[in-house]
């Protein structure tokens, strides 16, 4: 029983100790080797053309450089000369006239101050947010990211 142990170990040992670059070039050669059987079908013959393209393909994938090491991307805003929407639809979704409206409601119950002439109609502090977004006379910014983290900061007036 301890023999079989000490092997696992030796061999765990070994393929720890085995370079990087062995293990990219047999990833590129596997890589190669996949896209080979991929083009070369399973029930047809390939041409000489076809295996001379094959064959050009598989040489530039080989000359390739592997990226090695992921370098952290820094978020950045993005910004547009034009003051133009650049992420997402040039109109407020649902979900940000949703939290605008709840969070300007709720500002509006605590006291703040109301940026326009309360409609007769209005009995809720929703109701006069809902008034307020619709006027576009809100001071909110919007915040749209993207997923590997760059944003744009578009105000409330600019859209739609």
């Amino acid at each position: 029983m301890s023999e079989s142990i000490e092997n696992v170990d030796e061999t765990s040992a070994k393929s720890s100790d085995t370079p990087t670059t062995e293990i990219l070039d047999n990833s590129v050669e596997d890589a190669v080797a996949l896209y080979r059987k991929v083009r070369e079908g399973k029930n047809k013959e390939p041409t000489e053309k076809e295996i001379a393209d094959i064959d050009k393909e598989c040489e530039i994938i080989r000359n390739r450089q592997v990226i090695i090491k992921d370098l952290q991307h820094k978020p950045e805003e993005i910004t547009s000369k034009d003051g133009q929407i650049v992420t997402g639809p040039p109109t407020l979704t649902r979900f940000e006239k949703a939290r605008i409206m709840g969070a300007r409601a709720l500002q509006l119950s605590l006291g703040a101050p109301i940026f326009i002439e309360i409609p007769k109609n209005a009995t809720t502090s929703l109701e006069i947010a809902m008034e307020e977004l619709k006027q576009r006379v809100i001071p909110i910014v919007i915040k749209r990211t993207l997923p590997n983290g760059d944003y744009q900061n578009i105000p409330i007036d600019q859209f739609a």
